[in-house]
């Protein structure tokens, strides 16, 4: 079975949401502070288990820019200077069925 593949990311400032559908048909919104706490680079979930850190105060982070990342990822820009965590399709499906 195939794996779902996104038809469309928007990072909405109104919101403070990633609006995200798949081709699946599911559809989420993934608030930006979980996209930050949750982010797939080793400065928040570490290099091994047990390593990962407790991110607050991100309750307020806006998205600056998104970059795609081949055919597979995103790389998000946060306006606190975060943009090292590269989140896969398959991560963001994730995220937004846990923020459902």
């Amino acid at each position: 079975m195939a794996r779902p593949w996104p038809e469309t990311l928007d990072f909405s400032s109104a919101d403070k949401r990633l609006h995200v559908r798949f081709d699946d048909g599911q559809a989420f919104e993934i608030p930006f502070e979980t996209l930050r706490v949750e982010s797939p680079s080793a400065e928040v979930q570490g290099h091994g288990p047990g390593e990962k850190k407790m991110v607050t105060g991100k309750k307020n982070v806006g998205v600056r820019a998104a970059e795609p990342v081949g055919r597979y990822a995103v790389r998000i820009l946060f306006d606190d200077g975060h943009d090292s965590g590269l989140f896969t399709w398959d991560y963001l499906y994730a995220l937004g069925e846990a923020a459902r």
